[in-house]
């Protein structure tokens, strides 16, 4: 286990995946940071919740980052033909996706962590350009910064569920994208009629872990028991179909 864990951290290292994901994580979450702190009325800016909401940018992307990148440790092999190397080298496939499992949740949790906080100091020094001072305590921030840590670690490893179970990287990417960023705000909106439904969705548990969504989302133990069982079931569904499957 230590041998394919070791192979994974170093095959991770000698690509650009992880660098240019990580790098576009951070230059999207600047963006809307600017665009966010800029674009909104300064009364829209000033309440606690509101505020939440704008340095929760930092959450929701740096967790889909995580999950795209969680998928892509495995998508990848299968996109350049590098799954039959890596077999060879390591044919017990339990231990292959126990192991990308392992360096996809550390690489969620940083990225999670490094957004979060990007977003918070980011978002802090826009805010006071424009005279607007910080309604959220300590509390809050760190709330926000370690719930999103947890949150991308169980993302990225939900990631690697889904990738080990679609294998094509293109389909798996834009139905991780499309259901984070669209699908799950339509189910949680505040008017929704699905909301209690929502409320239970992985995304949105991720967010309640976070401290966000206030009374519309799980309380952040129950999130987190939520989100823990969405992460096992996806890489339970994908380990089964990566054992039954041969690779071509």
């Amino acid at each position: 286990m230590i041998a394919e864990i070791r192979a994974e951290l170093i095959k991770q290292r000698s690509t650009r995946t992880l660098v240019l994901t990580f790098a576009a994580m951070v230059a999207l979450i600047s963006l809307a940071m600017v665009v966010h702190a800029f674009g909104l009325p300064v009364a829209m800016l000033g309440p606690r919740e509101n505020q939440l909401m704008v340095l929760g940018v930092g959450e929701r992307l740096s967790v889909l980052f995580g999950a795209m990148f969680g998928a892509m440790v495995v998508t990848v092999e299968f996109r350049h033909g590098t799954i039959r190397p890596t077999l060879l080298a390591a044919p017990k496939r339990s231990r292959l996706i126990a192991a990308k499992v392992f360096v996809a949740a550390l690489a969620g949790a940083i990225f999670a962590l490094v957004g979060s906080t990007l977003a918070i100091v980011l978002g802090q020094a826009l805010l006071g350009s424009r005279g607007i001072g910080l309604a959220l305590t300590d509390t809050d921030l760190w709330t926000l910064v370690l719930g999103a840590g947890v949150g991308g670690c169980l993302w990225a490893t939900i990631g690697v569920g889904l990738g080990a179970l679609g294998r094509n990287q293109v389909p798996v990417l834009i139905g991780i994208s499309a259901w984070l960023l669209f699908v799950e705000t339509l189910l949680v909106e505040e008017n929704s009629s699905a909301v209690e439904i929502g409320r239970f969705a992985p995304g949105a548990a991720a967010a309640a872990i976070a401290g966000m969504g206030g009374d519309t989302l799980l309380p952040p133990g129950a999130a987190l028991v939520v989100l823990v069982v969405y992460a096992v079931a996806a890489v339970g569904a994908g380990w089964l179909a990566f054992e039954r499957r041969d690779v071509h």
